[in-house]
């Protein structure tokens, strides 16, 4: 297999930008980590590349999945595996791009929560309990089965509840009990753009006044009539989660936008507290992220 070539790290450092250069040069396609671009009408909040930016590389694992379903870490190791593989196939070096962590790990470690298989039934049956009794109702259902793992998650966070749960029915066993072995399955070089926190967070700052003005409060509006809401998956994701909240509580636009700023800049400090630790990440200053300096290294 061709050594995967990975662009990771925070949200708004240029990642799509970088490795587009690196597909085009490559002649290769891009596939996409990111867990809010595989959802379909979700374009505006997630920042989605547009046609324009993709600049003719093809891209595959975004708009895959409807907005109304559930997606979990083993249903993208098993739809991207098989891209890789295609790519692969035709001696092609697969360029991996996003900043969602447990996906890229996926990718390259043989992780035993990935061993588990997804049951659909299973999953419309918590979503259905998510739908008629709320969130706390099904969060207590993993305090009782798995109280460990119940308490390293948000009750928010329904995604992950659905999937110990899921873990739990389906293989007996905890997800808490599950130790992940960390053996390699493909080699790789990655790269994160490194940049100066002041700088990182004011990047966030107008990506997110550029989202409000591009019409996010409409996108969510839309979601809502076609009968998406905050039970789910997708709507968990920084920046639906909160404009939805305003809506619901009569808030203005700047409330929203201060509210997505501040959680963003959140989520961006966890992502480099993330990457931090995937061995062998190469952090790239600003000046020195382009394609030239990434094929070089990651030829050595």
């Amino acid at each position: 297999m061709n050594k995967l070539l990975i662009i990771c790290g925070a949200t708004c450092t240029g990642k799509t930008s970088l490795a587009v250069d690196c597909a085009l040069k490559l002649n290769t396609d891009v596939v996409s980590a990111d867990s809010q671009l595989i959802y379909r009408n979700l374009n505006i909040g997630t920042a989605k590349p547009t046609v324009a930016e993709m600049r003719g590389v093809k891209h595959h694992m975004i708009d895959i999945v409807s907005p109304d379903k559930n997606f979990s870490v083993s249903d993208y190791v098993r739809l991207s595996e098989a891209v890789i593989d295609k790519i692969d196939s035709e001696n092609k070096i697969p360029v991996v791009c996003g900043g969602t962590g447990f996906y890229i790990k996926s990718l390259i470690y043989d992780l035993s929560y990935g061993h588990t298989p997804a049951d659909e039934g299973i999953r419309q049956k918590y979503a259905e309990i998510l739908n008629e009794k709320g969130k706390e109702y099904l969060y207590n259902l993993l305090k009782k089965c798995d109280n460990e793992t119940a308490a390293k998650l948000h009750i928010n966070d329904t995604k992950r509840v659905i999937r110990a749960l899921e873990i739990y029915e389906i293989s007996g066993k905890r997800k808490s009990d599950i130790h992940d072995g960390f053996k390699l399955k493909r080699t790789y070089s990655a790269f994160a753009i490194d940049y100066p926190r002041e700088q990182l967070y004011g990047m966030i700052d107008k990506r997110v006044d550029l989202m409000f003005d591009k019409g996010l409060v409409d996108e969510v509006e839309n979601l809502l009539r076609d009968g998406i809401n905050e039970n789910n998956q997708c709507m968990q994701a920084i920046g639906y989660k909160e404009v939805l909240f305003c809506l619901k509580n009569g808030d203005n636009q700047n409330t929203m936008r201060d509210i997505i700023k501040q959680n963003t800049r959140h989520y961006a400090k966890r992502q480099i507290t993330f990457f931090k630790k995937l061995d062998g990440i190469i952090w790239l200053k600003p000046e020195d992220a382009n394609c030239e300096t990434v094929l070089e290294l990651y030829n050595e």
